[in-house]
Order: structure tokens, then sequence, then C-alpha cells
């Protein structure tokens, strides 16, 4: 587990939750107690020594009055400083909490104990163990309309669904995390949401964005004087100068981050800072400097329960070693490495290391091995920049507002860039390859490979060109395309172009967001799709526009067509998402008459909707050729 989640432990949010609803009683009951566990859970952010000896003075408090809801917290806090340092004794404060739920009156404390279990799950290693926790924990504290303990769970489970690369989900989560800390004016949570979102757009290959919202949350830190989420933020910051070859920018991060954590005494956070450091100077060749950073993290993270920790430490040292020609020690390091990053699916600290084991194993001279561990790294990049693709073409829609059509254009420029980034990666490990090759005397077996490779690239992000990355229909240009296309068939029989407009949509996205406009989006798309049978064919031309083309087909058919359309998209059940409306589209329809273009019909076809619009909409109107 990175420190990047530990902005705001759910120890806090347990904390903040009880205030909220059993402090007011349990002052008169048990004053001392309320505000050692309201100190304990303000300092868990800016002392977490402090913050202990708070939550175990209320325990002593406790004994005398008890309170369940005051002591559950408590322990939770204890939970969260403990899952670091002894998950032996983070157990036992999960086990008393469980014990005390019997008891406690705000049930969605349970999804509390929850997280305090996916953490130590997580601090194994048990990524996919940890993920079910974190999403059982949300699932519960919704259940319970629970906001405050939602927004935490969701908050763990987006992180974690980032370190698995389900980046487009996760993305959802800390979004809405986000929301409902702003709608609850809780400021210091909704600053650590934005930070999860930069974990995302760090891990999504987007580096650059992932900096600028690190800078936004830092300065949030800074000025609320919260000193270890300054650390945290400053050693994510350096990853994301680490990623982009920023390497004395990389290094200034790193140096403030390590000092924080040493005034703290947060030993863990030190161990990151100073792997960071070794980091630098690995990428600048000085294997010297980095041996004396690792051996001072190691001894750093010794006796912490982070796996991946360890791991990260490993791989600096195996690229340390390597520079320092002693190639056994780098490989007996790099393979341990690559183990734990394997296990926990962590797909890109699992390229670099196959990718520092193959330099290893090439300086060597052993050139089977280089090249297997070669083939491993490109695998593993293939599968790392394909689910990178696949997700940040999912996410567009989050980022974007759907009903601003003059913003098509930038979402195919960065199609566009991101397309012809993948194949430069591509390029670079094909050379990368043949290099391998000629050293291991195949190279024909493997310049084969490589154009198979290439192929399936080419036709892969042809189809993402091609598709609305919404709801996976044919994109403006495709379907355009083929209406273009059949127009241009010599003596061609008639076709039919009908373009579908969702009434008043603009006020559902303003009044009920984005996330819900998707949903919908989504859902008429299916809807058409379901009538829709082939040869004809639907795509979705721009905000709440789609475009139905009916080969072979005259001006009436298309019309009676337009009404089925219409009458099933009036039948969505709009339940999930409002109850005071329902979703209706205007239709215009026009059929194709000699030496018309896909201009002409689109411009008729458009004229009719207007009409349409006119009548009251959720309707139908046409218009001949």
């Amino acid at each position: 587990m990175s420190p990047s989640r530990r902005n705001t432990p759910f120890a806090i949010a347990l904390a903040l939750a009880v205030a909220g609803v059993s402090f007011a009683s349990a002052v008169a009951a048990a004053p001392d107690a309320a505000s050692l566990v309201d100190q304990a859970r303000a300092n868990i952010r800016l002392n977490p020594e402090a913050s202990q000896r708070y939550a175990e003075s209320a325990l002593d408090a406790l004994k005398a009055r008890p309170d369940p809801d005051l002591e559950v917290a408590a322990r939770l806090v204890l939970c969260d400083y403990q899952g670091e340092r002894s998950p032996q004794a983070a157990q036992s404060e999960i086990d008393a909490a469980w014990a005390l739920m019997p008891k406690v009156k705000r049930t969605g404390l349970r999804a509390g104990i929850m997280l305090c279990e996916g953490q130590l799950l997580e601090l194994a290693n048990k990524t996919h163990e940890a993920l079910a926790r974190f999403d059982e924990a949300a699932r519960f504290a919704e259940g319970a309309h629970d906001s405050e303990m939602l927004a935490d769970s969701l908050y763990q489970r987006g992180y974690m669904r980032a370190l698995l690369g389900q980046y487009a989900e996760g993305l959802i989560d800390e979004r809405r995390a986000l929301s409902l800390y702003e709608k609850l004016s809780l400021t210091s949570r909704a600053r650590t949401a934005l930070n999860g979102i930069a974990i995302l757009y760090n891990r999504m290959g987007d580096y650059a964005q992932a900096k600028h919202y690190y800078m936004q949350s830092l300065k949030g830190h800074i000025a609320e004087g919260a000193r270890r989420e300054q650390a945290v933020t400053l050693h994510n910051l350096g990853r994301a100068h680490e990623n982009l070859g920023e390497w004395h920018e990389a290094k200034q991060a790193f140096e403030e981050s390590l000092a924080i954590n040493h005034e703290l005494g947060y030993s863990r956070g030190e161990a990151y800072a100073l792997r960071g450091l070794a980091s630098v100077c690995n990428a600048t060749g000085d294997a010297t400097c980095a041996t004396a950073y690792l051996a001072r993290a190691e001894a750093a993270a010794k006796g912490a329960p982070d796996a991946r920790l360890h791991a990260q430490i490993l791989l600096q040292r195996g690229i340390s070693y390597r520079l320092q020609k002693r190639y056994p020690e780098s490989i007996a390091a790099l393979q341990e490495a690559a183990t734990t990053f394997a296990s926990a699916d962590s797909l890109a600290e699992l390229r670099d290391t196959y990718r520092a084991l193959s330099a290893t194993y090439a300086e060597f001279n052993d050139w089977r091995a280089a090249y297997e561990r070669q083939v491993e790294f490109k695998n593993t990049s293939d599968t790392l920049l394909l689910r990178q693709l696949d997700q940040r073409f999912a996410t567009l829609k989050v980022e974007f507002d759907t009903a601003a059509k003059d913003k098509e254009n930038t979402l195919l420029l960065r199609e566009k860039a991101v397309t012809e980034r993948a194949l430069e990666q591509e390029r670079t490990v094909g050379r990368l390859q043949a290099a391998v090759i000629a050293l291991a005397t195949v190279l024909t077996l493997i310049l084969a490979t490589l154009v198979v490779r290439h192929r399936r690239a080419s036709q892969r992000m042809e189809a993402l060109a091609n598709t609305d990355e919404l709801t996976g229909l044919p994109n403006r240009r495709d379907i355009l395309g083929r209406l273009s296309e059949w127009l241009g068939t010599p003596q061609g029989p008639s076709c039919a172009t009908l373009i579908a407009d969702l009434d008043h949509f603009k006020p559902i996205n303003d009044k009920f967001g984005h996330l819900v406009g998707d949903d919908i989006l989504r859902e008429v798309a299916k809807a058409l799709t379901e009538i829709v049978r082939e040869p004809a064919c639907v795509g979705r031309i721009g905000g709440e526009e789609f475009l139905v083309m009916l080969p072979d087909t005259g001006l009436e058919e298309a019309a009676q067509m337009a009404e089925r359309l219409r009458e099933r998209v009036l039948a969505i059940d709009t339940s999930r998402w409002f109850t005071d409306r329902g979703i209706s589209a205007s239709f215009g329809v026009t059929a194709s008459a000699a030496g018309d273009t896909v201009s002409s019909m689109l411009r008729r076809a458009d004229e009719a909707l207007y009409d349409a619009k006119a009548r009251g909409r959720n309707c139908v109107a046409t218009r001949g050729g």
C-alpha cells in the first residue's frame, strides 16, 4: 500500500461521524471521553502518536461511564494507527469493535469496521480481498442511509480500484465521495478525495493532470496546517515528477516529504520518501547515493506490514545492484519484487520490474533469460497499455460535459494523441526487442510476432476511433461514413434517415448531474438498438442526438419506425434516477432522393426535427426529398 491513500484515515471519518450522532448525548454522560475521542481524531492528521494517546485515554475514561458509540470510534482510531505498525494489535481493536456493535446506536459504524478489515487485507497484499471488503462497506453504508460512512467507503474503494487498474469505476467512486463530502461540508476529507482523483490520473498515465491535482491539494493542506497530509501529498507529487522524468523536482518533493515524516516520527512515510530519493539516484546513475538511501529506507520500513513498500524498495535495490554490476544480487532482488507485484496485480510496477530484470540479464550476458524477461515486459506493458486506453476512454464522459457538442473535436484530438502515444510506445518496445532478438539469434520468429501484435493493436485503435466511448454505438464519424458510402452506390436503393433528440435533456444534467445524464444516454442507446436491426444501424452524433440509417426504406416506412422508437424511449423506467419526470425524444425523418448527399439529408432531417420540436416535442415529423 502506498501512503497516497492515508491523507485522511477512515478513523477520522468514524470519529467525526460519531461526533454528529452520539457526542451530544455522550457529553452529558462522559464529557471527558467525548473530548478525548475528539482530540484523537483531530490529531491523527497532525500527530499520530498523540492521537494514539488520546484514544487510549478515552478508553480508560469509558471504563467508568461506558458509551458504545464512543468506544467503537476510539477503537477504530487505534485500528488505523496500529494497522501500519502491528496487524495483530489492529485485529484486536477490530474484534473489540465487533463485540460492541449489538449495543451501538449508529449501525453505519459497521461499515467503519469493514474498512479497517479491508486496510489490513491491503497491507497484507491481498488486494482483491481488500476491494471486496471495501465494496461490502459501501453497500452496507448505502443501505443504512449513512452518507458520511458511504463517502468514506467510496473513497477507499475508489483507491483500491485504481490500484487494480479499474480506473473508470475508481474515478466514479472518488468523484461521488468528493460530492458527498462537499454536501456534508467536510472540507478536509473533500481535499483527500481530490487526492484520490489525482492518484487515479497518475495510474492512468496522465501524470501532468495528476500533478495539477496534487498541487491544488497541497495548498489546502498547508493552509490547514495538516503536516501529515503535506508529507503524503508531497510524496505523491514526487511520484508524478518521477513518472515524468523530472528528477530535480522529484528529489525536492521527496526531500520535503522526508523532512516532515521525520519530524512527525512517521517511519513508514520516511521509508516511502527514501525509496523515492533512491529512484532519483538510480535514474541519474548514482548507485552509491541510491544504496545509502535504500539502507535507510529498509531500516525505516522494518516491521511495517506493507508488502508493496518492501517490494518497491527491492525494485530500486535491484536497479542499484545492476549499476554496480552485482548481477546475481540484482536478479535475486528483482525476482522477489516481481513475485509481490504479480500477486497484487500491480501491472505498472510489475512492468518496471521485468524491464529492470531484462536489462540485468542482458548485461550479465544471459541473452536467453534477457529475452524471456523482455517478452514478459512486453506482454505486461501491452496489457497495462490497453487497460489504460480502455479505462481512459471510459472516463472521458466523467470529465466532459455531454451537452457541449463543440467539445467533440477535443475528444477526437485526445483519442488521436492517446493512439499516437500508444503506437510510439509500441515502436519503442519493438526496437528494444529487436536488439534482444538479434543477440538471441531468433530474429525471424520475433519479427513475425511483432507483425501480429502491431496488426492487432492497429485494428483495436481503429475500432476505438469509430466507437462512441459512452454508449458503445458508432460515433458521428462512423455513422456518417456509412451513410456517405450508401449514398455513393451507383443506382443504389433508397435510404431513410432519422435524427432523434432527447427532450429537455439539459435540465436533467443540471439538476441531477452528468453521471445520471450519462446513464440515461446509455439506456436510450440500449432502447434504440433493441428495435433497430441490420442492415439498419444507429449511431450517436453528439450530445443527446442519435442518427438511425435505414437502407432500402421509404419515407412512410421510416416514419413508422420512428414512431416505434419514440414509444420505446418514452417507456424507459426512470425511477432509478428521479420520479418527477420521464424521458421523451423528438424525431426528424427524411428519405433520400436522386443526387442527395450526406449534408442534404442531414439538413432535411434537422428541419423535420425542428418541426417536431415546434409541435411540442415527443413526436415524429417528416420532410420529403
